[in-house]
């Protein structure tokens, strides 16, 4: 069993990248940021309220990791909810105690979030520390919007991530940053398959030691 924990910050390409780390290798995905969207979005499909933090974590330890609706949960309300709920530290015991569960999962898992590295599972294997300035990250979350048929206003997007990462950044419960013995990979100038031939190097390795 392997446990691969991928961290970075909003539109650093860490999901896209993962995902596609677990279909190589037949290993299980986790994206640990919809698992607080989910919880946000059962309080808010139960009418209850984001700020009574024992009611969260009940909600917490109730949510069914394999049944994680990304298209679903990926929704701008469920995203501000989640972004208030995810600074409880009752919550985010929950969640984490529900995310090391998962990453014992065989042959091997991959987990991406933003403390992964750090306190999910600081023993895993292989830690990535994915990144991309705050420019090129807002570039592709416009462009993701304009794909999808959507409108967007790139200056807005750039002022949201810029905020979402001081939040993340600054948060006293578990905030965004790399692990110590983590492998950056800056993606602002390289494609997704440049970045996974780089994490692959590495992931192989650490499975050569493992035989």
């Amino acid at each position: 069993m392997i446990t691969i924990a991928i961290d970075g910050p909003a539109a650093s390409g860490k999901g896209t990248l993962s995902r596609r780390i677990a279909e190589e290798y037949g290993f299980h995905h986790l994206d640990t940021g919809l698992t607080y969207r989910a919880t946000a979005k059962a309080l808010l499909d139960a009418g209850l309220s984001l700020d009574d933090e024992a009611v969260a974590e009940t909600m917490a330890r109730e949510v069914e990791l394999g049944g994680l609706d990304r298209s679903v949960l990926s929704a701008h309300a469920i995203g501000e909810a989640a972004s208030k709920i995810a600074v409880m530290p009752a919550v985010r015991r929950a969640l984490v105690e529900a995310q090391r569960g998962f990453s014992r999962k065989e042959p091997g898992t991959v987990l991406d979030g933003r403390d992964i590295g750090t306190v999910v599972c600081p023993d895993a294997a292989v830690k990535l520390y994915v990144t991309a300035s705050p420019e090129v990250r807002a570039k592709r979350r416009y462009d993701e919007i304009i794909a999808g048929g959507g409108t967007a206003d790139y200056g807005a997007i750039f002022e949201d991530v810029k905020k979402r990462d001081e939040r993340d950044m600054g948060r006293a419960d578990s905030p965004l940053k790399p692990a110590e013995d983590a492998h950056l990979l800056d993606t602002s100038e390289m494609g997704i398959e440049a970045a996974f031939q780089a994490a692959k190097t590495l992931i192989d390795a650490a499975l050569k030691e493992k035989i």
